[in-house]
């Protein structure tokens, strides 16, 4: 998106350097299970303006009286976890790099999370790019005028706040196993928290334990890296035992279950931008489109792009047996604005967004960007391609 860094960038590039740069980002934890692009994301200003000034249109919404009444229906009766907070403490928000129809680049909305994403690793990959490769001057992939100890600083203080690391968790289920492992393993290293799995968990009347070296250790904070609907694809044992979770428990969330579902697909058909497709609860269209093929179909609880139909016909929305549980999504035309050496890459930007405790609104702070190729933007869609997968932007300042 900035021509003169992307020629710059791609003349100077060398597969030497790169594979280089991938043995440091993999051997200092563990291996990524994930493809790392070969490039970063040019953000220049007018383009930024946009991204964050449909952000702060969503945090219009999310603010205004009566957004947890228009969103409890999101909120699965089965997932119903006490003591929510007032706010989520984190928000991320993914925009595809499109092309409007007079041709020039504009960002559009594809969805959001309040939950976190990969905080701690995209520090790593910073730090490590940096070693191989110059950063343009003026440009960071810190937002907000943070630069690496500004944004540690906040993460330490939302996720710590008051309380010593060892009394706090990343609780996931089986972490190790996740392909987001790598986050976990820098969160330990840069926060000095503990990865705990929910099997782990010990309970005493309404307060939760964990073996810390072998130590019972009580649990007062838990950064919640958990995805609730994860917990249907588990054996009965692994659903008995996280059911401690929805009891009336002494500990506090970062950040709460809840908002990951409150700020999600659900929340799309509530908001009105130019930046942001137009929306519908499929339970609520009269009449299909007859353009379907200008649309894409999701399930509102899913995750990683699972359950999407991308060409849908009449016969897919006439099969959806729920259809409360579902939106119809204008379709956006991704650009394939980055040039690689063989055919252009298309992009994702996701933004994040903190939120600390007594802020009036959460402010942006950090990014990542994915890379593809393919029709649909995650890494297990670009199998075999090559200046795909996740990456981050550079930000003009």
């Amino acid at each position: 998106m900035v021509p003169v860094l992307r020629d710059a960038y791609n003349a100077a590039f060398t597969q030497e350097q790169f594979d280089r740069f991938l043995h440091d980002l993999n051997k200092k934890y563990v291996p990524l299970q994930f493809r790392v692009a070969e490039t970063p994301v040019f953000v220049p200003k007018g383009f930024s303006r946009q991204l964050f000034d449909a952000c702060e249109n969503i945090i219009d919404i999310i603010l205004q009286p009566g957004f947890k009444e228009k969103t409890d229906r999101a909120i699965p009766r089965n997932y119903q976890v006490p003591n929510e907070n007032g706010h989520p403490h984190f928000i991320a928000f993914d925009f595809g790099i499109c092309e409007n129809a007079d041709g020039a680049l504009e960002p559009q909305l594809i969805e959001m999370q309040g939950f976190p994403s990969l905080f701690a690793y995209e520090v790593f990959l910073d730090d490590v790019y940096s070693s191989y490769y110059d950063i343009p001057e003026n440009y960071s992939s810190y937002l907000g005028g943070l630069n690496r100890e500004g944004y540690l600083s906040a993460l330490k203080s939302i996720i710590l706040k008051n309380e010593q690391p060892e009394n706090v968790i990343l609780l996931e289920l089986f972490p190790q196993r996740q392909k987001t492992s790598i986050d976990f393993y820098c969160t330990e290293d840069l926060l000095g928290i503990k990865m705990v799995c929910v099997t782990e968990l010990i309970k005493k009347g309404n307060r939760l334990y964990y073996l810390n070296n072998g130590k019972e250790t009580l649990v007062k904070r838990i950064y919640n890296r958990l995805i609730f609907d994860e917990l249907q694809q588990q054996e009965t044992t692994v659903q008995e035992k996280a059911r401690l979770l929805f009891e009336d428990l002494d500990v506090a969330w970062v950040t709460h279950p809840a908002w990951f579902y409150r700020i999600s697909k659900f929340t799309l058909p509530l908001i009105r931008h130019k930046n942001i497709p137009e929306t519908r609860y499929l339970n609520e269209i009269k009449t299909v489109p007859e353009d379907l093929e200008q649309y894409v179909l999701k399930p509102l609880f899913s995750f990683a792009g699972q359950g999407v139909v991308i060409d849908v016909t009449p016969q897919d929305i006439q099969n959806i047996k729920d259809p409360e549980n579902w939106i119809l999504q204008k379709k956006v035309n991704y650009a394939p604005v980055i040039k690689t050496p063989d055919e252009p890459a298309k992009a994702e930007i996701r933004i994040f967004y903190f939120w600390e405790e007594d802020a009036p609104r959460p402010r942006p702070v950090n990014n990542l960007a994915r890379l593809s190729k393919g029709k649909m933007i995650g890494v297990r869609f670009n199998k075999d391609k090559t200046w795909t997968g996740g990456s981050f932007a550079l930000f003009e300042k």
